[in-house]
């Protein structure tokens, strides 16, 4: 029981640092090409901007399920049971 616990916790932290390292990356990468764009065309900057930050939010939606299921593999673990069930 114990060890199912303890792999449970080393994949929620896995989960939530991989899904936070690629939510970075991804908005460093968005960011920069935003501004080379930007500099490129100035006139097209604003409706540039908008979009960006339409992605922007959509990446961090994703790093929020991550999240989530982190969240659902901490308190409502469903290997726990399936262990107790296969020993009972």
């Amino acid at each position: 029981m114990e060890t199912v616990i303890g792999f449970t916790a080393i994949a929620v932290a896995i989960l939530i640092g991989l899904g936070a390292l690629g939510v970075g990356i991804g908005m460093g990468l968005l960011g920069g090409k935003f501004l080379e764009s930007a500099a490129r065309q100035p006139e097209l900057a604003p409706m540039l901007q908008v979009k960006m930050f339409i992605v922007v939010g959509l990446l961090d939606a994703v790093a929020m399920i991550g999240v989530g299921i982190a969240l659902f593999f901490t308190f409502a673990n469903p290997f726990v049971a399936q262990l107790a069930t296969a020993a009972g």
